[in-house]
């Protein structure tokens, strides 16, 4: 049977299209790749987020969150690398790419209770500098929970403490690269697994000069330039 509105577009049958919601305006976020060399292949720090998350529930993913007020104008132990700051900045002010940074580190020390920077009291201090840039992803439109998510990168040599955190990730380990890949994982993790990957092969000082990556829509990954 034909569409009735492509028949008669102007009948009193016509089908009138639902309204488009609007799409939800993505929060600011930062994920943390905390990484080290295992014997044979790279380990990543990563935990199982909770069945009853709203946003990417029972899938393996890095530590990381969205920016809170307060990351914006917080003291710090030592501030980012210039080029982390550039690409940070790239799609942001300075205040929110500093953020970012403070945001990721304090994740970091929430989730998985390993601490990148220093702590006064119950104050952290956020040690910046050991900090590098990978890529920033996007949710689709069609969420009803949506980041700007930003992804950095540390050397576990950087971070101390014992791995313990709040108990919103599960199974915090240290997993190899291909035992990351064979987890259950969102689309979009096993993608930034690919770019971590491709990242460690570039010479440490070439890797800020990467070209600029955004995954946008269905985890499409294009030039954020």
């Amino acid at each position: 049977m034909a569409d009735a509105t492509a028949d008669n577009p102007g009948g009193t049958g016509d089908l009138v299209p639902a309204p488009r919601k609007r799409a939800v305006k993505p929060r600011h976020a930062a994920s943390l790749i905390v990484w080290r060399q295992g014997s044979g292949e790279p380990e990543i720090l990563m935990g199982m987020r909770h069945a009853k998350h709203k946003f990417m529930p029972s899938v393996l993913v890095f530590p990381g969150g969205r920016v809170d007020r307060g990351d914006h104008r917080v003291r710090v132990l030592s501030e980012l690398k210039p080029e982390t700051l550039a690409l940070l900045g790239h799609r942001a002010p300075p205040s929110l790419a500093r953020a970012l940074g403070v945001a990721a580190v304090r994740e970091l020390f929430e989730e998985t209770g390993l601490l990148l920077g220093d702590r006064q009291g119950e104050r952290l201090l956020a040690d910046l500098a050991p900090l590098d840039y990978l890529c920033r992803a996007v949710t689709p439109t069609r969420r009803s929970m949506r980041f700007d998510a930003r992804f950095l990168i540390a050397p576990a040599e950087s971070v101390r403490g014992e791995i313990g955190g709040s108990g919103e990730l599960e199974g915090l380990a240290w997993y190899r690269l291909s035992d990351a890949r064979a987890a259950k994982l969102a689309d979009i993790t096993a993608m930034i697994l690919n770019e971590f990957s491709e990242w460690l092969t570039v010479p440490p000082d070439q890797r800020a000069a990467r070209p600029k990556i955004v995954y946008r829509g269905n985890d499409n990954r294009m030039s954020d330039e």
